[in-house]
């Protein structure tokens, strides 16, 4: 993982390809940027949507948590990790996918596509 850290709003959050994102978030020149997608590493499947997620991290022991009606979240009872997602899987960004890959060493990575 690496980038520039940009704080705003209160928020930290880690800009990995700093020359194709503005520091207000926006996409200047995308055509050289890759995007990164979310892969479940023992079937070697991009997660493709939030169905496919959830089957792979129930399998993993994680339970949905019905607490926020504008989020998906998911928790684990045997830790005191909560993996909190946008409802819109087009909002799933490169943040939330290494998020899911902290709470689930060696079960999932984030590559470029």
């Amino acid at each position: 993982m690496s980038g520039v850290w940009v704080f705003k709003n209160g928020v930290v959050r880690l800009v990995e390809n700093p020359g194709a994102e503005s520091m207000d978030g926006s996409r200047q020149g995308s055509s050289g940027a890759r995007r990164k997608v979310l892969v479940h590493v023992a079937s070697n499947e991009v997660i493709t949507s939030y169905s496919v997620l959830e089957r792979k991290l129930f399998s993993l022991g994680w339970e949905r948590y019905y607490d926020d009606p504008d989020l998906l979240q998911f928790h684990k009872r045997s830790t005191v990790h909560l993996i909190s997602l946008p409802r819109d899987f087009n909002k799933f960004k490169s943040m939330h996918m290494y998020d899911i890959v902290v709470k689930n060493r060696n079960e999932f990575e984030v590559r470029d596509m």
